[in-house]
């Protein structure tokens, strides 16, 4: 099955890879017994459904979460209840892979004006003969 995450993105089902575990942090007996915590792994390396450019731009921005073997794990703890955290753990992981499928806007170079560079200039010099006329005359 295919899981929708922009309107020409898409990944499989099947590379998404998740098992639960223990949460650490207070909760009570509850945390010792109720494995609620979800480490989501998402292979890229193996990934054939994301082109070239989405792949590189989201190892960039995985950082830590890439091991070398090329997989993103997303570790999510925040909710006491399990399906909760599987839910936060799949949306951070389809946020950051909309936010690598983003194509930066390209810079066109601009050239200032001629009549602000000759406003740059008058500034200047008013400013130059300001300060001038503050100085002593007597050196």
């Amino acid at each position: 099955m295919l899981i929708r995450i922009t309107r020409s993105l898409q990944i499989s089902e099947s590379d998404l890879e998740e098992s639960f575990v223990t949460a650490s942090g207070p909760g009570g007996q509850n945390v010792n017994k109720v494995a609620s915590a979800v480490q989501l792994r998402f292979n890229l390396a193996a990934n054939t459904t994301l082109p070239e450019h989405v792949k590189a731009k989201l190892a960039q921005l995985a950082g830590w979460r890439l091991t070398k073997d090329g997989v993103v794990i997303i570790q999510a703890e925040q909710y006491r209840d399990q399906p909760r955290n599987r839910e936060d753990a799949r949306e951070r992981l389809f946020a950051l892979i909309r936010e690598a499928a983003v194509v930066p806007k390209v810079r066109r170079p601009t050239k200032p004006t001629k009549g602000s560079k000759t406003r740059r200039l008058d500034e200047k010099s008013r400013r130059g003969d300001i300060k001038r006329l503050r100085r002593d005359k007597d050196f």
